[in-house]
C-alpha cells in the first residue's frame, strides 16, 4: 500500500476519513493525495448539463488552501501529501484521479447529500465503490478513530462469489500483516421472508422433515466450504448464520467490536438499483469502516 487517495468535502464525515487515511499512511509509509472536487452541478441544480464552471481563481485558491489545511497534521509528521482541487462531477473525478495516480486505496467518508440533491445525485461513496480501480475504505462519521491501527479485529463477509473471495484474500493479508483476528462470515438467506421462518411444528410431518433436512444441508455445506477456504489459515475463525445478509453482517460486526468489515462489491443489477445491494446497506449503516473490494 504505497499510494492512498483521500477525497474531502470538509464535512465531519470526511474529517474522520482523513484521520484514518493519515493513520494508514503512517502505518504503511504511504504517500497521500488529498483531493477536493468542486462540483458545478451543486451550484446550478437542477441543470446538470455541461457548463462553464462558476469557480474563479480566488475561490479555487481558497479551496486548495483549505484542503491543505485539513492535512496539516500529516505534513507536520513528515508524510508526503499531494494536494489537488479538481472541477467536475465528484464521483467521476475521484475515480479518474485514483486511476491516473495508480492509487492502492481510496479512503473516504460516507457523507452524502440530503433531500433533493441525494435523490438526484445519489451517494458519492456508493458510486465510487462500484467504479473504483482499487479497494475503497469508507469511514462513517461516528466511527472510532484510527488509534487502534493496525486493525486488530476484522470481519470478512463471504458469499463464495469471485468478489467475496478476492475480498477474503485481502482481509487475510491485512490480518497477517497486523497480527489481527479474522472471522470469515457466511450468511444463509432462506427463500422466505425474514425474520420469521416457517415453524416446523406447524407444517405437515413430511414437509417439516424435508425442510429441516434442507436447512441442515445448506448450513453444513456452507460451513464446510468456509473451513476449506481457511484451512491454511489456522488463526481465522469461521461462522455461519442465517437471516438478511446485511443485518447479520452488521450484527456480527457490533458483537465482535470489529475495527473494520471487509467485503466484495458485486456488479449492479436493476434489482440493486431499486432496493440497494448488501454492500450498499452495510456501507450506509456500519458503525466501523468498511473496506470494499472489486475483482
Amino acid at each position: 500500500m504505497k499510494r492512498i487517495l483521500c477525497p474531502v468535502d470538509f464535512s465531519e464525515a470526511s474529517r474522520r476519513a482523513i484521520d484514518h487515511a493519515i493513520g494508514l499512511a503512517h502505518r504503511y509509509r504511504a504517500s497521500l493525495t488529498a483531493l477536493h472536487v468542486a462540483n458545478p452541478a451543486l451550484r446550478s441544480l437542477p441543470e446538470l448539463a455541461p457548463m462553464e464552471h462558476p469557480f474563479g481563481h480566488d475561490e479555487l485558491t481558497r479551496l486548495h488552501r483549505e484542503t491543505a489545511a485539513a492535512f496539516s497534521r500529516a505534513m507536520t509528521a513528515g508524510l508526503c501529501v499531494d494536494v489537488r482541487v479538481e472541477i467536475g462531477r465528484t464521483d467521476l473525478e475521484i475515480v479518474e484521479t485514483a486511476t491516473g495516480m495508480g492509487a492502492d486505496l481510496i479512503v473516504m467518508g460516507t457523507h452524502g447529500h440530503g433531500g433533493f440533491e441525494h435523490v438526484l445525485l445519489g451517494s458519492v461513496a456508493e458510486k465510487v465503490l462500484r467504479r473504483a480501480p482499487c479497494p475503497v475504505l469508507t469511514v462513517p462519521p461516528h466511527a472510532p478513530g484510527p488509534s487502534a491501527l493496525p486493525y486488530r479485529r476484522l470481519l470478512c463477509a463471504i458469499d463464495f462469489s469471485e468478489w467475496s473471495l478476492t475480498a477474503f484474500e485481502l482481509a487475510s493479508s491485512l490480518a497477517e500483516d497486523s497480527h489481527a483476528s479474522l472471522i470469515a462470515l457466511h450468511v444463509v438467506e432462506w427463500p422466505w421472508s425474514e425474520p420469521q421462518p416457517p415453524r416446523l411444528d406447524e407444517l405437515p410431518e413430511n414437509q417439516a422433515e424435508a425442510l429441516a433436512e434442507y436447512r441442515r444441508y445448506v448450513e453444513t455445506s456452507a460451513a464446510d466450504r468456509l473451513e476449506m477456504l481457511v484451512r491454511d489459515r489456522p488463526e481465522t475463525r469461521t461462522h455461519v448464520t442465517h437471516g438478511k445478509a446485511y443485518r447479520e453482517i452488521l450484527r456480527a460486526a457490533r458483537e465482535m467490536h470489529a475495527d473494520a468489515i471487509v467485503m466484495g462489491v458485486h456488479g449492479r443489477s436493476r434489482f440493486d438499483m431499486m432496493f440497494g445491494s448488501t454492500t450498499n446497506q452495510v456501507v450506509r449503516h456500519a458503525e466501523c469502516p468498511v473496506l470494499t473490494v472489486r475483482r
